[in-house]
Parts: structure tokens; sequence; C-alpha cells
């Protein structure tokens, strides 16, 4: 059925009754309410989600629907809009300029991958308005057959009802960040999609109970039966959804939700009404043959050409990427149907609201205009022996390329199962995402060369997929192959120089290589395409601190922190940045300062990173902060402070038990204490606690510590040995010095 902007029932009709003796249900009252108004729905939704866990045997039962519903939808509508003359001609707009207009875009698409994205996500986005529209239509169709009289305010409120749930859901879709990344997103804050979501639901149980309430009121609940089940179906497809995720975080997934169970809901019941239309075409136009199944063979047959034989031909063809091409028949297919479905399914046109609505007058207004349109009708669509082996035979091959479809598939989502997958490659070898799914299989089985080689193919096959790309350079890096994948991320940005993922990714590879100057200069160009691409910041501020340039790197800590503060309430929690590592990014921006002269807001930070810690529990990070902030204020000249943040350094070492951390504050007190002239055993007890601790680790470290060690032992000469004899004593009588020692201290 058509969008909600065009279904509407005419305005001198609205309040008409429907003739007497008139029926409300089509088929069957069971089979109507089942599948027509959406009875079904919340069973079938149930099992969907139920399903989901179960990624292939949902994946396999889904395509098994497509094939049976999704497909011959579509074919439905071709088949109503095309199969006469006089039909295309009517429609010439959609059966001709826009195919061809919708077959160049086809062309575009296939030729620049950036194109498919907005392709997509105007299919995903748009097929729930489409759902909504056939819903909005149907409860119509059944309120006029019912004999329920229809105000114009009725009628204009519950239209806004239905768009008000449709709003709900594309508000879902555009909550934050897409995950998918053939789908753009708006990224709306929770600042304004939870209000707007929350204001369309509420919206919507208004208005459609008033509405209904009205309804009742003035036909009784019986002949109501469909109208609330295609209000309730419309509930449970569009306001529930969105109100599981925002109360429970359930979050609604654009591409399975749009194109998966609600797809086949959809379908289900688009089929069961044109079915009905198309016999009631034919028996007024005196087709008393017309048989259920050979329509219903016939629109097999054709879904099975408009989605699954363009994708083949181009892939083979071109050696073009299956998949891909595959989405964008799909959508372009799908969008072709919308508008098409629009034009030709309108209550306001005299005659199909007298198949659907009045019954006992469709006929002769059916059979002017079938007949009208049958003198033009072509050969292939004649009685001859020759016409029908000729549709016998496309249909039999259009079974046969179906089952050949339908067997790849199978074999190529089996995950894991590399034989299984194989076989599907050499169905048709130009699939990135099959080789994708090798690559895994290869790599979980531990073949590395494989893998490489499959992620190798499938870049080749679609170069213009960035995700590809980013994965193969991925592997490249895991196999310790860094020059091969230093090479590939500068042939992938010379493809997608803006490309963010890969411009952070190449300048961790470049550093690790030793081009620092190239990972700069990298992060640098990642932040100036995204200013907020907080690991940028982060990576551009150490190198940037490490090469000496501590101003600048102030600046890119700075906004690491602003931007992770800013953004992580908005980001997946395994985005986030955490406490701790706040803590320790604030203690880098510190020093940074500090080496810059900004003494007193590097003191700030030290204090803000020590309290950020303790906030959290990080007992390591504290102590970090205490013993950086000790030295900033021993240059300060603050000796007093600087000595209560050692001494409050190494209590919190004692709690985490790591042994360098604790020598190296030891270290540092104890060179502290010496500086500012306290009794010389302090210090030498300091070194000896420090040595003890790094002995079980030699290097330059214990070598810098023994050294010290040696040479206030000189100094202190005999009183060393009673230091050494009361060692924790004296450590006890330097760690609580008072902070008057220090005042008085030369």
């Amino acid at each position: 059925m058509a969008g909600v902007a065009t279904i509407e029932a005419p305005k001198s009709a609205a309040k008409a009754a429907a003739p007497a003796g008139a029926t409300q249900w089509i088929y069957k009252p069971w089979l109507d309410w089942l599948v027509g108004c959406g009875g079904w729905s919340a069973p079938l939704l149930l099992f969907a989600w139920i399903a989901s866990s179960h990624a292939r045997g949902w994946a396999l039962g889904f395509y098994f629907f497509a094939l049976i519903f999704n497909y011959p939808h579509f074919m439905a509508t071709v088949y109503r809009a095309y199969h006469t003359r006089a039909e295309f001609e009517k429609y010439r707009i959609f059966t001709l300029h826009l195919t061809a207009l919708l077959a160049l875009t086809a062309i575009l698409a296939h030729a620049n991958f950036r194109l498919v994205p907005w392709v997509f996500t105007l299919y995903i986005f748009w097929s729930p308005w489409h759902y909504s529209g056939q819903n909005y239509g149907l409860l119509m169709m059944f309120v006029r057959r019912g004999g329920a009289t229809v105000t114009n305010i009725e009628r204009r409120m519950l239209r806004v009802a239905f768009i008000s749930s449709y709003v709900m859901l594309l508000a879902s879709f555009n909550a934050g960040p897409s995950n998918d990344p053939l789908i753009l997103s708006l990224g709306l804050p929770p600042v304004i999609s939870v209000p707007l979501r929350v204001a369309s639901g509420v919206l919507f149980l208004f208005i459609a109970g008033w509405v209904l309430a009205q309804w009742t009121m003035r036909t009784g609940w019986r002949a109501m039966t469909a109208p609330l089940t295609l209000l309730v179906t419309q509930f449970l497809w569009f306001v529930l959804p969105t109100a599981l995720e925002l109360g429970y975080r359930m979050a609604v997934p654009q591409t399975r939700y749009s194109s998966g169970i609600l797809a086949v809901l959809h379908s289900a019941q688009y089929l069961w009404i044109t079915s009905y239309y198309a016999r009631r075409e034919a028996v007024a136009a005196g087709g008393a043959a017309w048989r259920m199944g050979k329509y219903f063979a016939t629109l097999i047959a054709g879904g099975i050409a408009l989605f699954i034989c363009g994708p083949w031909i181009v892939s083979y063809t071109f050696h073009y990427d299956f998949t891909v091409s595959f989405l964008i028949f799909t959508a372009l297919v799908n969008i072709h149907h919308f508008m098409l479905d629009g034009a030709i399914w309108k209550l306001r046109d005299s005659r199909v609201a007298s198949v659907l609505v009045d019954k006992e007058r469709s006929d002769k207004r059916a059979r002017g205009k079938t007949e009208a349109g049958s003198a033009t009708t072509s050969w292939l669509g004649g009685q001859s022996f020759g016409a029908n082996t000729f549709r016998v035979t496309v249909a039999l091959a259009l079974f046969l390329w179906g089952g050949v479809d339908l067997v790849r598939y199978f074999a190529g989502t089996d995950e894991g199962n590399l034989p299984h997958l194989l076989n599907a490659a050499s169905m048709n070898p130009y699939d990135s995402a099959l080789e994708m799914r090798i690559a895994r299989a290869d790599a979980k089985a531990g073949r590395a060369d494989d893998q490489l080689s499959a992620l190798a193919r499938a870049v080749e096959v679609n170069p213009s997929n960035p995700a590809v790309q980013e994965t193969r350079a991925r592997a490249l890096i895991e196999a310790g192959r860094y020059d091969e994948a230093y090479d590939h991320y500068k042939q992938m940005l010379a493809r997608f120089p803006q490309n963010t993922d890969a411009l952070v990714n190449f300048g961790l590879l470049a550093a690790r290589l030793g081009h620092s100057d190239e990972a700069i200069e990298s992060w640098e160009r990642a932040i100036d395409v995204d200013p907020l691409q907080q690991n940028a910041q982060l990576y551009l501020a150490e190198a940037l601190d490490r090469s000496g340039q501590f101003a600048s790197a102030a600046t890119h800590f700075e906004a690491f922190l602003r931007i992770s503060e800013a953004q992580n309430d908005a980001r997946p929690p395994e985005a986030r940045v955490t406490p701790r590592q706040r803590a320790a990014v604030t203690i880098e921006l510190a020093d940074a300062l500090r080496q810059t002269r900004q003494i007193d807001q590097a003191l700030t930070e030290y204090h803000s990173a020590a309290a950020l810690a303790e906030q959290v529990g990080d007992i390591r990070d504290q102590s970090l902060a205490q013993s950086h902030l000790a030295d900033a204020l021993d240059g300060a000249g603050k000796a007093s402070d600087a000595a209560m943040a050692y001494q409050k350094a190494l209590t919190l070492d004692e709690q985490p038990k790591d042994p360098r951390a604790e020598a190296v504050d030891w270290f540092n007190y104890g060179q502290f204490l010496a500086r500012h002239s306290l009794p010389g055993r302090l210090a030498y007890a300091s070194y000896l606690r420090a040595e003890q601790l790094l002995e079980p680790t030699p290097g330059e470290e214990l070598n810098t510590v023994a050294s010290a060690r040696r040479t206030t032992e000189t100094q202190l000469g005999s009183d060393a040995l009673a230091v050494k004899k009361n060692l924790d004593a004296v450590l006890a009588q330097a760690k609580s010095l008072p902070a008057s020692a220090f005042t008085t201290a030369r």
C-alpha cells in the first residue's frame, strides 16, 4: 500500500457507510485478521527476537521468507503496473521515467561506492514509512467496509498518529552514531532524541485511542475488530521497540528491523490484499480460470528476476562485489516500489475503492478498465503455445537460478566452516563479504597466510570499501608484517585521504617503525578532518611531548580530556575513557605544563589527577600523581608541601605492592632529603630501601640507586652500619618528618 501521505479516502466518501450487505472481511475472518491486520505480529516478533541469538538459522529463515514473501510482493506491484499497456501509460512517470532515473542511479552507485550508504540509508529509513502507510490504508479500508462514518478531523488526526509512530522509530534509528557503515545517522544526542521519541509515542497512543473510541461509540466493538488490530499492529511495529529501547536499553538494529522481520510481515500483508485485488480484476474481466498458484508462481519468478539476476550478472560481467551489488539492487528496487506503490494504491482512486471497499459495484468498473487495456496486450502476455512455452521456460530458469543462489547463500553464511565457504566462493568468486568470512575461518584455524590471501582478494574485489582495507591492514600488523602494513596504509590513504581511523592507525604504525615525523603528520591530518577524534589528540600529544614540544603537547592533552568528558556518555561502553585513563592523561598534562613553567596550572592538574584516582580507588595513579606533585612543589620552592606529598606517595606505595614504583619514590625522596640538608642517615636509609626493592630486577635504575647509596655510605662512615641495623625505624622516621622540619632545614 502507499505511504501515509498518499492514502486517503475522498472527502465526499469519508462519511459514507458501506452499502447494505457488504462484509467487513476480504477472504475469511481468521485469515484477514491474522495476515491482513497483522494479528500474528506479536508471536512472530517474539520469535524473531528469540531466534536472533541463532544468527545463521535466522539468516537462512529470513532468506526463505524473502523468496516466498518479500521478493514476490515487489513483483506484485510490477505486475499491476506493467501487465497491460493501459496501466503502463496511466503511471508512465513511474513506470518509465522514474525507472530510467533509478537505473542511472544504480549505475552511478556501482561506479562510486561512496553513494552506496546514501542509497541504502534512504531505503532503510523509507521502509518504516512505507509499512506505516500500508497499515493506515488497510485500516481506512476496513473502517469503510465495516460501515463506520469517518469525519475529516478523525481522518487527519489518525494520520498524525501514524506519522508520530514513524517519527518515534526514525528518531531511534538516528540516535547516536550508526553501528553499520552502510547506514548513515544524524547522531541525535539523548537530549533531543529521548524527548522526541517519548512525545511521539504518547501522541500516537492518545490520538489512536481517541479516534478508536469515537468510532466504537458509533458502531460498536464488533465492527472495530480489524481497525483495532491494525492499531495494535502499528504499536507493536513502531512504538513498542522504541519503548523497550528507552526503558530497557534494548537497541533497535536498523537493518535487521527495517529489512528483516517487519519486511516479512509487511510483504505477507501486501500479498494478501494484492492477490484479492488481482483475482477480483480477473473475474471482472471474464478470467474465470484465474488461479492463485499460477499468480504466486509468476510473482516468485519475477521477484527472483528483480533481486537475484541483476547482482549475479553485474558481478560476473564486471568482476564487481556481489554483496554490494545485491545491496544496491535491493535498495533501488525497494525505492522504486515505494514510489510506484504510492501511485497505484489509493482509496481515493474510484477503481481501487470499488474493488476494496464496494464489492457490489466493483465488477462493472473493473471490467471496463481491463477490457480497455486488453486490446493492446503483447504476444508475450498472450495464450499461444509459443508464448506459454516461453513463459514456462523463463520461469523454470529463474527458479533454477534462485535455487543456485539459495545453495550459495547457505554455504556462504556457514561461519567457520571453511569447506562450505570455499564452495560458495567457487560459485561466485567476486564477493568481498564472503572473502572476509573465509579470512575469519582461516584465522580461527591458524592459517595466517591463507587469511591474508583471502583479505587481499576481498580488497581486490572491492577496493572502495574502507572497512575491508582496514581489516587487511590490521591482519598484516597482527602477523608482524609491519612493512607490508605500512605500504598498505599508504595506498589506502591515497584512496581515502580523510579516513580518520586509517590516519590514526597509520600514525601508530609509523611511530612503531621509527617514522615519528610521519606519525605526527598523520595524527595532525586526522585532527584536521575531525577535531573531535580523541585518540588522535592523545597520540599526537604524547608524540609532541616526547619530542620536547611541551606547549603543543599540553594543548592536545587538554583537547583529549575535554572531548572525552563531553562525549563519554554518548559512546559505547568499550569506547569510553575510564577514570583511570583520565587520571593518567591528567598527570601527563600537568608534566607538560610544568615543563612550560605554568607551575600553578600544573599543580592544579596534579591535584585533580590525584583526586580522580582516589575517587575510583586507583592507588597506583594516586601515588604517581602525588610523586609528580611533590617534584613540582619542590621546584616551586614549597618544600614543606613537597615533603607531605612525597610521604603520602610512599604510604600509598605500600598498598598495591609495586616494587619498582616504591623504589623510585624512595630514591626521589632520599634525594629530596639530601637537597634540603636533612640528616644524611635519612637519605641513606631511603637509598637502601630503594636498592632492596630493585635487586630482583637488575638494570640501569638499580645501578643509579646503588651509586647514590655508596656515595652517602662513604659520607656517613661508621654511622651507616647503625642505619642498616635499624633500617625500618629510620625509614619510619624519614616518612614521618613534620612539615616544620623542612621550613628550618637548609
